[in-house]
């Protein structure tokens, strides 16, 4: 169900893009921003207002990977596991992070919503391998120590015993 505040912020999205239907993925990406996720109302109320199917929108949500349906918490963190990070031990990290945060593979986000961790192929920083990010914010040469430590920091900063 959508509510009156979430409906203003649906709306003020869709005039940001002229509720162009040809910006669909670009006011996806607003929607996601703000919600961290694509919100089920949110998509249909968003094909509605454009005018096209539910099937199209979720179409073009489902088929561009940094689009998802999944809630996610409030600082991603994502570990590299391409070639260079891989070689340089980034795997420790992943696993490292993971147990810090009592996150599997299956369940990447954090009951609290405050984490999510997800796995990707390459970041574009193969030069500072091993790296990870936090909601964009590059971390390189990481090792597990760092990823304790900055796991321990996000957690000060919001005001969580670490």
């Amino acid at each position: 169900m959508l509510s009156q505040i979430h409906l203003e912020t649906l709306d003020a999205i869709l005039e940001k893009h002229q509720c162009d239907p040809s910006q669909v993925i670009a006011i996806m990406q607003d929607i996601q921003k703000e919600y961290h996720y694509l919100p089920e109302s949110a998509l249909c109320y968003t094909a509605r207002k454009l005018g096209i199917s539910d099937a199209k929108i979720y179409g073009v949500a489902t088929f561009y990977e940094n689009f998802s349906l999944e809630p996610k918490g409030k600082y991603v963190i994502k570990v590299c596991d391409g070639t260079a990070c891989h070689v340089r031990k980034s795997v420790p990290i992943l696993e490292e992070i993971r147990k810090q945060l009592n996150v599997t593979e299956k369940k990447p986000t954090t009951d609290d919503m405050l984490f999510t961790m997800e796995t990707v192929s390459c970041l574009g920083a193969c030069g500072l391998a091993p790296v990870c990010t936090v909601n964009d914010h590059v971390y390189p040469a990481m090792t597990p120590e760092k990823a304790r430590e900055m796991i321990r920091e996000i957690r000060r900063k919001e005001g969580l015993d670490a």
